[in-house]
């Protein structure tokens, strides 16, 4: 946990769904609800600046995984200096970065560092060598989805038939998170949690951002699915005393990390079990998706059907007295009746050897009669 996330925005519609109030309130919740509340705040919208991250995108998907391209929320501090950073209006910024921490000391292909760093344990956090750098230079960050996906663990299942389910923020009455026809990026209610980044640079110099996602033991909220989940940032005021690392200590910044208090979810399908399924069924409730297992590959499809064919086309003999069927694999005399696997192991190949092999050559005749140095086709085994 977490090991799953959605989010279907584009990015100019995802600056639009982060946008955030100019005067922070000092209550917990910061956003305006009333119409002379609104008329009030003044909203900024946070600056996306793409890294090259050796030349990976980030793409919408509603079926993101580990290693993939996903948009995170860090303080402006770590791309301005404090002079022209003074001077922002802006203070976040969102930059897409690949989900799973690459080692700072590793070297050669990021890919191949073998260890599995998509989430980071907060009770380890401080003791890490992977994690306790980044979090004493103050590289916090947010990454950002409308949910993400957990299996629920606390009922014994093989891992193929754990139901899954989207967990999401509670969002206004007429959007529904699954119907991206129901709500304009400006309204929905986006999934926060708390990480650490940290910056990789390869042999020729290229850089590439990567993340973690902090965790911890469930509360009630979650605790029925699964025992471990993501550090949520509920509202404003803890999403901005976990980016400023300016003014905020580490002390602060851990003490902001709590089980969330709010949180919506429902079962989907298992057509996101494989991650490489990024079709809408992935984020629908169960109930609104036909329970069928993923379509097979196409190539495997088509190798099974060509297999049918040929075996379908073999020459049998006519049935014996019990309604057995019997093919070649011997040779002409005294066919060897066989099961229905072995039909499927050896039918297909052998004759096909044997009518070649006669044609070609008559000495091959005589090899039906035993010789000794083809026992295999000696009729006699």
């Amino acid at each position: 946990m977490c090991g799953r996330t959605c989010l279907t925005l584009e990015p100019q519609e995802i600056v639009k769904a982060c946008r955030y109030n100019k005067i922070q309130s000092k209550t917990t919740d910061t956003k305006c609800n009333t119409k002379d509340e609104t008329e009030k705040c003044e909203y900024l919208e946070p600056e996306w600046r793409s890294e090259f991250n050796c030349g990976r995108k980030f793409e919408p998907s509603y079926n993101l995984a580990p290693t993939d391209i996903t948009p995170v929320i860090v303080s402006k501090h770590h791309f301005y200096d404090d002079e022209v950073a003074k001077n922002m209006e802006n203070s976040r910024v969102i930059v897409p970065m690949m989900w799973g921490m690459i080692p700072f000391w590793h070297k050669g292909d990021y890919r191949k560092h073998g260890l599995t760093t998509n989430n980071c344990r907060l009770e380890h956090m401080l003791d890490s060598k992977l994690y306790r750098g980044p979090f004493r230079r103050g590289q916090r960050c947010a990454i950002v989805c409308e949910g993400f996906y957990e299996w629920q663990t606390t009922k014994s299942a093989k891992p193929s038939e754990r139901a899954a389910h989207l967990l999401y923020m509670p969002q206004k009455e007429q959007i529904k998170i699954y119907d991206r026809d129901s709500w304009q990026p400006e309204d929905v209610n986006l999934l926060k949690m708390a990480g650490l980044f940290d910056v990789w640079e390869d042999e020729q110099g290229d850089k590439i951002y990567s993340y973690s996602i902090i965790t911890f033991e469930s509360s009630k909220i979650m605790s029925w699915l699964h025992h471990r989940m993501p550090a949520i940032l509920e509202t404003d005021e803890q999403l901005n005393t976990w980016l400023d690392f300016k003014n905020v200590t580490d002390d602060q910044a851990f003490a902001t990390l709590r089980p969330c208090t709010q949180l919506e979810w429902h079962r989907v399908s298992n057509w996101v079990n494989n991650s490489r399924n990024k079709s809408e069924k992935c984020n629908k409730p169960f109930e609104l998706i036909k329970v069928e297992k993923p379509t097979m590959n196409k190539m495997m499809s088509q190798w099974l059907n060509v297999r049918k064919r040929r075996e379908n086309s073999l020459p049998l003999e006519s049935e014996n007295e019990e309604g057995e069927e019997k093919c070649f694999i011997g040779g002409s005399g005294g066919g060897t009746t066989t099961s229905e696997s072995e039909s499927e192991l050896y039918g297909s190949k052998r004759p096909r050897y044997h009518k070649r092999n006669i044609k070609k050559s008559p000495k091959n005749v005589n090899n039906f009669e035993g010789d000794p140095k083809n026992p295999r086709l000696d009729n006699n085994n």
